[in-house]
This record gives C-alpha cells, structure tokens and sequence, in this order.
C-alpha cells in the first residue's frame, strides 16, 4: 500500500481547557497520513482515482473549526475517524501540535494511528 500525506497543515481556531483560551483563537498543526493504494491513479494520471489533498484539508480544516474543542486528542480522534469514513483509506496518522502551549518546548502533541475495524 502506498501514503498519501499533508505535512503541516495550519488551522486556526478554538482549542483549550483554560478560560482564557476559550475566546481566542490558537493554531494548530495537523500531519496526516492516509494509506491507499495509488497505482491505478498513476497509471491513468486521473486525480479522480486517488485522495485529493485539498479536499482532505478543507474537509479537516472545516471539522476543527466547526466548534470550540478542549483537547487536542479530540482533535486528533475526530479527524481520524472523518478519514476513515469519508476517503478510501484502510489506515491513517494524525499527528496534532499545539505551539506555544508550554512555553519551554517548541511545541508539544498527539499522533495518533487509526485503521478501519
């Protein structure tokens, strides 16, 4: 099988426990990978037979800012479940990075890795 992936993809938006975090927006970072296969999609050059990566990030982008979430783990579960429900993918990772969350690491997160049952 092969990975169809998005490196870094940013949203802005609601995510926290603390009050103070509730009313502003924070970006995260999403690393996604979606097996499949994509032979056929290269063999006919046709974006119809594989997973197009912009509406892979306009439906995710669309999940996490639809409402307020606390959790980056949330975050992380809700999107792999949308991509295992919504695109041909037998298996996928999602990475979640929250930075500036703790102010002495870079970043800090959750990857996650989800097959369907």
């Amino acid at each position: 099988m092969d990975i169809v992936f998005i490196k870094q993809l940013q949203v802005d938006t609601v995510i926290g426990v603390y009050d103070w975090e509730k009313s502003i927006q924070q970006r995260l970072f999403l690393d996604l990978a979606l097996t499949t296969d994509t032979k056929a999609a290269a063999t006919g050059d046709d974006i119809k037979l594989t997973l197009d990566y912009a509406i892979i990030a306009d439906k995710v982008t669309a999940l996490i800012t639809a409402q307020p979430i606390e959790l980056i783990e949330t975050v992380a579960e809700r999107v792999a479940a949308m991509l295992l429900q919504q695109f041909a993918t037998s298996k996928v990772e999602v990475t979640v990075s929250k930075p500036g969350a703790v102010a002495q690491a870079q970043t800090v997160g959750v990857h996650i890795v989800r097959s369907r049952n």
